[in-house]
């Protein structure tokens, strides 16, 4: 659900937010550090309550499937663990590509984010799955 909520932001954000093209991070010279400092802004500065959600919830999502990921290690079963991990780290490009979105406004990062929510909560319900056949 939580990757559903964050999705939905992600699609209000996009389609309702006018984003400034010049605001801090943007167009910067070195990827992640332009990408960390437009998410910064997003959060603290834009004044813009859906993006302001949209990267806080982004980063709660980020801690929240990293956690998911030791909670699964301890479990000590593989798939769950594999698939956890993979969860993890499409939720971790999201929120790369999420970063920079505003950054370079190109389409493909959109494209990405969403492919890889798809994959993030495609892992999770191989976890559901694998937990309800207990």
């Amino acid at each position: 659900m939580a990757l559903l909520v964050q999705f939905l932001a992600g699609m209000w954000v996009n389609l309702f937010v006018s984003i400034p093209a010049a605001h801090p991070g943007s167009r910067p010279p070195e990827h992640f550090a332009g990408s960390a400092t437009s998410v910064a802004w997003a959060i603290t500065s834009s004044g813009l309550p859906a993006l302001v959600f949209h990267a806080t919830w982004g980063l709660v999502l980020g801690f929240g499937s990293l956690a998911l990921a030791a909670s699964a290690r301890r479990l000590r079963r593989h798939g769950i663990t594999v698939a956890a991990v993979a969860g993890f780290l499409c939720v971790l490009g999201t929120g790369f590509n999420g970063g920079s979105f505003p950054d370079f406004d190109e389409n493909f990062s959109s494209m990405l984010m969403a492919s890889l929510f798809a994959l993030a909560a495609l892992a999770d319900l191989v976890i559901l799955n694998a937990l309800a056949g207990d």
